[in-house]
C-alpha cells in the first residue's frame, strides 16, 4: 500500500457537505467513486476537516491509501477524469510516509469568508459570497474581532452539535481585510487557528455582522464571548461565503 496526499478544490452548493452521506452527495463519496475507477474499493479517505453543506474548499487535503505506485500526476490527472462533471479538483497529489494523516498531521487551519455589499442580488458570484444589502463598519467589526483572538472558551460560538471535546481554543489570527471584487464591495475574514469548533467561524462572521451594521457595539463582542453561553451568539450566517482556504503541515507534502 502507498500513501497519497490530496489537495481538493470544491464548490460546496451541490453537496451536503463533504461527509460521506447515505443518500445524498458529498464530497468524500465524490472522490470515493472516482479513486474505485483507478483500483477495486471500497475506498476511504480522511481530510484535514469536515465542511458542512454548501461550504465550499480552495485548499482542503485529505489522504487515500492505493495499493499502485501512482505517479502523483498521473494519479491527480485520472482522478481529476474521472470527477468530472463533479465541481470537485485535485489540484496536487503528493506521495507522504504511511503514518501521515491529512487530519492529525495538520498543524492549523485557515478559512476564508466572503461577504458582498450591494443591494442587487448576486449573479456571477451567486452561492459564493454571502450578499448584505448595505455597508457595514470595518472598523467597529475589526475592534470587535479584536475579543476574540487568543485562548478562550468559545462556547457561545459553538454549535449545540459541536462534538469537539473541549470549547476551549486558541485563535491565531481574525483578520478583516475590504476587497473591491468584480461584482462589487467585499468584506474578506480571514481566520486561522489549529482547529475549530463546528460553526466557529460562520457564528464569529454573523455576530461581526451584526457590530458592523450598527447593531451591537464592538464591546458585545466581549461581553458574549464571556457568556459562555450560545443564547449569547450573533446569528449563525449562511454557509455559502465560507471557505476552507488552507490546511499548514510541518512539512507541507506539496511543495517538494
Amino acid at each position: 500500500m502507498s500513501r497519497y496526499a490530496l489537495k481538493v478544490e470544491y464548490q460546496g452548493a451541490p453537496f451536503a457537505g463533504w461527509q460521506r452521506q447515505k443518500d445524498q452527495p458529498s464530497v468524500q463519496g465524490a472522490i470515493e467513486a472516482a479513486l474505485a475507477c483507478l483500483e477495486p474499493g471500497p475506498h476511504t479517505i480522511a481530510a484535514a476537516g469536515r465542511t458542512d453543506a454548501g461550504v465550499h474548499g480552495l485548499g482542503q487535503v485529505a489522504h487515500c491509501d492505493l495499493t499502485k505506485d501512482w505517479d502523483p500526476f498521473r494519479l491527480s490527472e485520472a482522478l481529476n477524469h474521472h470527477l468530472k462533471p463533479a465541481p470537485v479538483a485535485i489540484v496536487a497529489a503528493a506521495r507522504v510516509d504511511d503514518d501521515w494523516h491529512a487530519r492529525f498531521s495538520a498543524v492549523e487551519r485557515q478559512y476564508l469568508f466572503r461577504i458582498l455589499q450591494r443591494r442587487a442580488p448576486a449573479t456571477h458570484d451567486k452561492g459564493q459570497v454571502w450578499r448584505v444589502n448595505h455597508r457595514l463598519d470595518v472598523d467597529a467589526m475589526r475592534e470587535g474581532a479584536a475579543h476574540l483572538i487568543g485562548l478562550h472558551d468559545f462556547t457561545t460560538f459553538r454549535s449545540s452539535i459541536c462534538q469537539a471535546a473541549s470549547p476551549v481554543k486558541t485563535l491565531d489570527e481574525l483578520r478583516i481585510e475590504e476587497v473591491q471584487g468584480f461584482s462589487g464591495p467585499e468584506i474578506h475574514f480571514h481566520v486561522r487557528a489549529r482547529s475549530f469548533l463546528h460553526n466557529q467561524v460562520r457564528s464569529f462572521v454573523g455576530t461581526l455582522e451584526r457590530v458592523g451594521s450598527g447593531s451591537w457595539l464592538p464591546d458585545d463582542v466581549r461581553t458574549a464571548l464571556e457568556a459562555c453561553d450560545r443564547a449569547a451568539c450573533g446569528p449563525v450566517c449562511p454557509p455559502q461565503g465560507l471557505y476552507l482556504a488552507r490546511v499548514g503541515y510541518p512539512d507541507d507534502p506539496f511543495t517538494s
